[in-house]
């Protein structure tokens, strides 16, 4: 352990066979040696003392290095901290509260933090003692498995599992979102005269050229073969309206194939779905009314 050394006595029996001596340098060697970083705080936030796999874990050499860090002000989100001390306050206990901490070299890991209170009986002061399990690289690779469960393989757009995701976050009264609708005209037919092949690698055209005529967080999905969404988070009418005819201008002169798409955006008590709906439905009534023969054609690809 470091620096300095708070006297919180837990008086305990020592185990048969071990003078409390022995027992006491066995402790602290198992302390030492943990991977999981161990930590006493006061209840200002102030690291006392830490084990070498706490230091290692914030990136520092010694406890000097977090003189001016409280562990308080090392959480991402403060609401998030205020949780878990009034947890600490209700039950005097907390196990495996998920934290962000924010190391002083600026590098964001996530931690299991499980931590206890104990109250000095000479002082009455209270301290947090506590143990924090990096789970960062766990966090990463769970994060890399839901990005590939909400990915179309081919494409690299979002597929149909990621509209879930969509009606979980934007399901309250208040949200505001707009869609707009894409299918391309004749796939089939162009599928069948130039073969499955050439058919996948324009729908890899596709799914580029309207990733790069939206906005970072306008999402593309991909929904069934030759369908897709764009969806526009706090949109309105008249911003969907506006990002569907950048759509069209672009695509006479750079998609690759001829396409026809529809637009809608909220109305009061919609759901997500039944926007989309209505977009898909306004899409058909592009294709009847609005469809020329100045587009591209299938055999110009």
């Amino acid at each position: 352990m470091s620096r300095r050394r708070e006297s919180v006595p837990v008086p305990r029996p020592a185990p048969q066979g071990f003078s409390s001596l022995n027992d006491a340098k066995s402790l602290r060697a198992l302390v030492r040696n943990l991977r999981e970083g161990i930590y006493i705080t006061n209840d200002r936030g102030e690291i006392l003392d830490a084990n070498p796999a706490f230091l290692e874990m914030l990136g520092v050499s010694n406890l000097d290095d977090l003189s001016s860090y409280g562990l308080s002000d090392m959480v991402v989100d403060p609401a998030r901290r205020m949780e878990e001390l009034d947890l600490l306050d209700r039950d005097g206990a907390v196990r495996e509260f998920e934290l962000q901490i924010l190391r002083p070299d600026g590098a964001i890991r996530t931690v299991l933090d499980t931590t206890y209170t104990c109250r000095d009986p000479e002082s009455d002061e209270l301290f947090y003692h506590g143990i924090l399990v990096d789970i960062s690289s766990r966090k990463q690779h769970e994060e890399v498995l839901r990005e590939q469960s909400i990915r179309d393989p081919l494409t690299g757009c979002y597929n149909r599992r990621y509209l879930a995701d969509i009606d979980e976050r934007l399901g309250t009264p208040e949200s505001l979102w707009a869609c707009i609708f894409i299918d391309i005209d004749h796939f089939k037919q162009y599928n069948d005269t130039h073969g499955h092949q050439m058919g996948d690698h324009t729908l890899i055209r596709m799914s580029r050229f309207l990733m790069r005529q939206v906005r970072a967080e306008e999402a593309v999905v991909r929904i069934g073969g030759d369908e897709f969404l764009i969806v526009l988070e706090g949109a309105t009418e008249t911003h969907a309206e506006m990002v569907a005819r950048r759509l069209q201008l672009a695509a006479l002169r750079t998609a690759p194939v001829p396409f026809s798409l529809g637009w809608a955006s909220r109305k009061p008590g919609e759901s997500f779905q039944q926007t989309m709906h209505r977009a898909d439905q306004n899409l058909l009534a592009v294709r009847v009314i609005e469809r020329t023969g100045d587009r591209i054609r299938p055999d110009d690809v």
